[in-house]
């Protein structure tokens, strides 16, 4: 039987006054990629701040798992098997590469839906990512851009997740670099983690994911397949100004 790896139900969710998620709700299956899409301002960190526990939902539920995590702290969250690769990396500039990993090592949880690549170690890491391992005693600030998200990643693979949520890993990088970022998105997906990869570009999500959700204005405004939607050029504008 089927397991969603984690579900949003109902959620709605407020920065001050603003109603930021009107009663958004969809689910990502095991060992499956969901790619959230969206115009600028749609929600779709804030989809991810509440996932992770950044932001409380001021009504709905969050689970993983089958589990209700909602109102838990990111660190409960990441116990249960997820974690954040957020926008903008945000990686400890003053440590070293090496460093950056080790800050974040956890043992893997005892659990049937951990990935069947775990454990992640600093060695498995800098073997996915050999840039890494060259640098691993060079200060994180300096890395190019590619080198620093490549980081981001490797840090959030140390928490051996079984839910890995990961925000605009394409944002400000080479086209050779995105092409390098999204095969390693391929390979953790074939690992077996559940993953959520939101973007800015839907040709990297629609080549690399099984499910699509698109939010507008803070709803959930499509939930379809690659293939569908690919056929569906009116959709596309209309909620992402594209084609």
């Amino acid at each position: 039987m089927a397991t969603d790896a984690l579900s949003l139900s109902g959620v709605h969710a407020y920065y001050g006054d603003s109603h930021v998620l009107q009663d958004v709700s969809f689910t990502l299956g095991e060992a499956r990629m969901l790619g959230l899409l969206g115009r600028n301002g749609a929600g779709k960190s804030t989809c991810m701040n509440v996932a992770m526990g950044l932001l409380a939902p001021r009504r709905g539920a969050v689970s993983v798992f089958g589990q209700d995590v909602s109102g838990c702290s990111p660190e409960q969250i990441a116990a249960r098997g997820v974690a954040l690769v957020p926008q903008g990396r945000r990686i400890f500039r003053s440590l070293s590469v090496r460093e950056n990993l080790m800050v974040a090592a956890k043992k893997p949880i005892d659990s049937k839906h951990a990935a069947s690549h775990a454990p992640w170690t600093i060695d498995t890491v800098f073997t996915m990512f050999p840039r890494l391992a060259e640098r691993r005693d060079q200060m994180a600030a300096h890395l190019s851009g590619g080198e620093q998200q490549m980081l981001a990643i490797g840090r959030a693979l140390m928490g051996n997740p079984s839910v890995l949520l990961m925000d605009e890993p394409s944002e400000g990088l080479a086209p050779q670099i995105v092409a390098e970022v999204m095969a390693t998105i391929r390979k953790l997906k074939e690992s077996g983690l559940s993953i959520i990869l939101v973007e800015q570009n839907p040709q990297l999500v629609f080549d690399v994911a099984d499910d699509i959700v698109i939010l507008n204005t803070g709803q959930v405004a499509v939930a379809s397949n690659p293939a569908a939607l690919k056929q569906n050029d009116a959709v596309l504008r209309q909620h992402l100004g594209v084609f």
